[in-house]
């Protein structure tokens, strides 16, 4: 199993998007990923952020995911308490339920604190 902390930046909401993205197997930190995701919103880059991780899972081939982000927004969409009610947020969530499919997966919130390193690293491919 993959525990996958990630975080979405945006600074101007909308503006600059970043994600970061920190991958754990056996306790140990596999990988990391910064990348600039564009023009958007917070959320927007939340939900990027979440489709990179579930991407990196399947290409390394795993069907069991943890993933820890701090936006509660997203946790809850994902795991259906909030609906989904932007326009624009619609086809991200149906993107992640794709990439969802077959894999057995956890989304859970998390406090900021214990999402730091995502948070660098989403901050950070914005910045560069």
């Amino acid at each position: 199993m993959l525990i996958i902390y990630t975080d979405g930046a945006c600074f101007g909401n909308p503006g600059p998007m970043g994600i970061g993205v920190v991958v754990y197997k056996d306790g140990k930190k596999v990988l990391e990923i910064s990348e600039y995701a564009g023009e958007g919103t917070n959320n927007i880059a939340e939900y990027l952020a979440l489709i990179r991780a579930l991407e990196t899972a399947k290409k390394i081939g795993e069907k069991e995911v943890h993933i820890k982000t701090d936006s509660q927004l997203l946790a809850c969409q994902i795991n259906g308490e909030y609906k989904v009610k932007n326009a624009k947020l619609k086809p991200l969530k149906a993107k992640v339920d794709g990439l969802m499919f077959g894999m057995k997966v956890k989304v859970e919130h998390v406090e900021r604190e214990k999402n730091e390193e995502a948070d660098e690293l989403s901050k950070r491919a914005v910045s560069l």
